[in-house]
């Protein structure tokens, strides 16, 4: 069972993952694991739990380099498991090391990234897509937003989150819009009596700006140094 290390002393935040610890096949490897509980809807890529959904955990674990097991989807929901999360969640791979997380905040929106980008490049490619499923993405993004926002509004959370990440990169000297694995995942309160149901989270809006501005300063942070 991965061994809970105590989260730094910052003060109480929006997104605040607990730091794991495991050893799996000879490697000590890392992982970051969000419990908000339950009361948020997310927006996912994620192999474990994407869609847009109510979801209790978030699991962000680093795999080994030349990782070859089949079943993702599993495997991370084994680790969750076995780390105490319980109910529906999000699980997300990579194989960089997700110790060297960084993180953002902005006009109370949280990000939080890890970034490996050895293997990088264009969206647009003239290269024929993969089929079937691809190794553990190197960039991966959460954030977290205290207001609700609806389904499109969720979807609009996602590009802006990519968007953001694109300037970051282009801005750190990078030749790429990502990794072709990248995964994000995007948190906002559900819906409840009396509050307002956010529609619009464009780069732009209220809420779409903030995210925008906390995810590119947590990328821009995750990203090894030089190009």
């Amino acid at each position: 069972m991965p061994a809970l290390l105590p989260p730094p002393r910052t003060g109480p935040r929006l997104l605040n993952p607990e730091r794991l610890t495991r050893t799996e096949d000879g490697e000590r490897l890392h992982a970051l694991l969000w419990r908000p509980g339950p009361g948020w809807r997310m927006a996912s890529s994620a192999v474990l739990g994407g869609g847009i959904a109510e979801r209790a955990w978030v699991l962000n674990a680093q795999v080994a380099h030349g990782y070859r097991r089949t079943d993702p989807a599993r495997h991370l929901a084994d680790l969750a498991r076995a780390a105490g999360a319980r109910g529906p969640g999000v699980g997300l791979m990579t194989a960089a090391d997700v110790s060297d997380a960084a993180r953002a905040r902005d006009g109370g929106v949280e990000a939080v990234a890890t970034a490996g980008i050895s293997v990088r490049g264009w969206a647009a490619s003239p290269e024929e897509g993969a089929t079937g499923a691809t190794a553990p993405g190197t960039i991966n993004i959460v954030a977290a937003l205290p207001v609700a926002l609806s389904d499109a509004a969720l979807v609009n959370a996602v590009m802006t989150m990519t968007e953001a990440k694109v300037q970051a990169l282009l801005e750190a000297g990078l030749d790429c819009s990502g990794t072709p694995t990248d995964a994000v995942c995007v948190a906002a309160r559900a819906p409840r009596e009396g509050a307002e149901v956010h529609s619009f989270a464009g780069p732009r809006s209220e809420w779409g700006a903030r995210l925008a501005r906390a995810v590119h300063r947590a990328v821009l942070s995750a990203l090894p140094a030089g190009p």
